[in-house]
């Protein structure tokens, strides 16, 4: 007889978590989930999935807690504490950690689950909601090879994981994965405006790029959204800032200058601070175009 399935606390379930505990229950494991915003746990209910009412009742009795929240400060609070979702963990279970932390953070939180008897896991993940909704996501796992290697079954729903080192080395994938998503949603944005200002059509200019040397996923997928005008939030500008302004602080803790990273968060605290913060991060076209009126105005006065 088959072994039984390993029983899931999913805390989290918000534009790609909500999809990540869906693909999970598809493929026959059982759920006890909870969000902040309790709408969207219960949206999940006819799939299935049973909704607790609180972080620490979701992870109670689970043999694995599976961490996807907005931020570190987030996932600490939601975590730590004598009401908190670690606490409540059986001794033996598994933490986890699928939002994007700082890598410092992560590895405290493992430390914190090795003094309780836990077993610990940071993989953060990178596909946007489209990933998250099709189990197509790129899941960097930080921690220990056996723990990660029992674990393949269930993150096999989810998309493709590949272990790159100790406690804090999955955040640390996931935060050069966004320098180079960020750095490159912004040569985008920038060469349609280009093609945009100087008479072509973006979307033709966008069509003729496929294929080539300038071909990749942000192209595909974030061009498509400048070309349609379309930045309903698969991933929030808000937490593109979080994430390069993470790298950076990491960079500079380390000694090193990224000035292309420094150029990329300026562009994107700017479009936050102009009003973009929910917007996808694609919308980083809308800043250039507002920064762009702004010069021109200038140059006329």
């Amino acid at each position: 007889m088959p072994a039984a399935l390993p029983s899931i606390g999913f805390i989290g379930t918000g534009i790609m978590g909500g999809h990540m505990a869906r693909r999970l229950s598809g493929a026959g494991y059982r759920l006890r989930v909870w969000n902040r915003t309790a709408e969207k746990a219960e949206a999940l209910a006819g799939h299935g999935i049973e909704i607790a009412p609180s972080a620490s009742a979701a992870a109670a009795g689970a043999d694995v807690v599976i961490c996807m929240l907005s931020s570190g400060p987030v996932c600490d609070a939601v975590l730590g504490g004598r009401d908190g979702a670690l606490a409540a963990m059986r001794t033996g279970a598994t933490l986890v950690v699928m939002s994007s932390i700082p890598v410092e953070t992560a590895r405290a939180q493992a430390d914190a689950c090795t003094r309780r008897g836990l077993g610990y896991v940071d993989a953060p993940v990178s596909g946007g909601e489209r990933g998250a909704r099709e189990g197509t996501l790129a899941i960097m796992a930080g921690g220990d090879a056996g723990t990660i290697e029992e674990l393949a079954p269930l993150f096999a729903p989810l998309g493709r994981t590949t272990h790159v080192g100790p406690a804090g080395s999955g955040q640390l994938a996931k935060l050069a994965n966004q320098l180079i998503v960020a750095s490159n949603i912004c040569a985008v944005a920038e060469a349609l405006l280009l093609a945009e200002r100087g008479g072509a059509d973006p979307a033709r200019v966008r069509e003729a790029l496929l294929g080539g040397f300038a071909d990749s996923t942000v192209l595909r997928q974030h061009g498509e959204r400048m070309v349609r005008g379309d930045f309903t939030p698969g991933g929030p500008a808000k937490y593109q800032v979080k994430d390069t302004s993470t790298a950076l602080r990491l960079a500079r803790s380390l000694g090193l200058s990224l000035p292309v990273a420094d150029a990329v968060d300026r562009l994107f605290q700017n479009l936050v601070d102009h009003g973009g913060a929910d917007m996808d991060h694609s919308a980083v076209l809308v800043e250039l175009r507002r920064a762009n009126r702004s010069a021109d105005t200038a140059l006329d006065a």
